[in-house]
C-alpha cells in the first residue's frame, strides 16, 4: 500500500532564522535540521530580508532585537511580503512586550531563556496549526497542475497516466522548492517501503520526465544535479505557461496554490 504523504511534511518546510547571536543561531539551526527542516540563517536584517525574499520560507524565527533595527519592524515588514508564519524571541517578557510583539504580525512569542523542548515544541505546534487552516487542495506550475485530493496530474489541460508511486516522487520533488535531493532522501521520502538500491529513483525519474517534459532526453523541469541528485525546476515549470523562457528581462513567478481551503 501507498504510503500517505501530508500536504505538508517536516521535510518540505523551510525556517528561516534570524538572531543575532551566532552561537545560539547555530545552535536553534542544529536542532531544527536534526528535527527534519529545512533551515537558513541570518544575522541582521538586511541579509534577512535577501534570504526571505529568496528562499520564501513558510516559518520565521527572529529576535526581538537585531544589530540593524528593530525585530518588531522585521516582523511588520514580513507581514507584506508574503505572511509567513512568525515566531519572535525575545529577552523582554514584560506582557506589553509580548502584545507588542503579537500584534505586530506574530503568530507566536517565545521568552529567553527557553528550554530547547519549548522551542521545538513551539514551532510543530505552529506548523500544523498552519496546515489545518490552509491545506491546498491543488498545485499549479504553470501547466502542470497536481490535484491532492485525487492523487491526479494534469499537464496542458490532459490528465497524465501517472502510477501511484510516480505521483508520490513527482510530490516529493516539488515540495523541496527548488532545493535538489540526493537518491537517498527521495527513497526515504517518497517510497512506502525501505529500498536499498538507488537507481531505482533513475528508472522512475526516467518514466516521469517521458510523461512531463517536452523532450526527455534533454529534461527541463525535473533537472539532474550532478554528483546530489535531482530537483524540481520550479522557473522553467512556471515559465513555460508564458510559452517562452527567453524574453529579456522577465522573472519567472513562484508557484501558486490553487483551491486553497479556507
Amino acid at each position: 500500500m501507498l504510503r500517505y504523504i501530508p500536504l505538508i511534511s517536516v521535510g518540505s518546510v523551510a525556517v528561516q532564522i534570524i538572531e543575532s547571536n551566532p552561537h545560539l543561531r547555530s545552535l536553534l539551526g542544529w536542532h531544527l535540521q536534526q528535527a527534519g527542516y529545512r533551515v537558513y540563517q541570518s544575522g541582521d536584517i538586511a541579509q534577512a530580508r535577501d534570504t526571505y525574499q529568496q528562499r520564501q520560507p513558510g516559518l520565521v524565527i527572529l529576535d526581538s532585537q537585531l544589530p540593524d533595527g528593530d525585530g518588531l519592524e522585521m516582523c511588520r515588514w514580513l507581514q507584506t511580503h508574503g505572511q509567513p508564519l512568525s515566531l519572535i524571541l525575545s529577552a523582554r517578557n514584560a506582557e506589553s512586550d509580548v502584545v507588542a510583539g503579537l500584534k505586530a504580525g506574530a503568530d507566536d512569542y517565545l521568552t529567553k531563556p527557553f528550554g530547547m523542548q519549548e522551542f521545538l515544541a513551539r514551532v510543530e505546534a505552529l506548523i500544523r496549526r498552519s496546515r489545518l487552516m490552509s491545506a491546498p487542495a491543488s498545485l499549479n506550475y504553470g501547466d502542470l497542475n497536481i490535484d491532492l485530493v485525487q492523487r491526479r496530474v494534469r499537464y496542458r489541460e490532459e490528465f497524465i497516466d501517472l502510477t501511484p508511486q510516480e505521483f508520490s516522487l513527482l510530490y516529493v520533488l516539488t515540495q523541496a522548492a527548488g532545493t535538489p535531493l540526493s537518491r537517498s532522501d527521495l527513497l526515504r521520502r517518497a517510497w512506502p517501503d525501505a529500498i536499498d538500491n538507488p537507481r531505482t529513483v533513475d528508472t522512475h525519474i526516467l518514466s516521469l520526465r517521458k510523461k512531463i517534459e517536452d523532450d526527455p532526453r534533454q529534461p527541463g523541469i525535473i533537472q539532474t544535479v550532478r554528483n546530489v541528485g535531482y530537483r524540481f525546476n520550479v522557473e522553467r515549470a512556471v515559465a513555460k505557461e508564458k510559452g517562452s523562457l527567453t524574453e529579456a528581462g522577465e522573472h519567472s513567478e513562484q508557484p501558486t496554490l490553487a483551491s486553497v481551503s479556507k
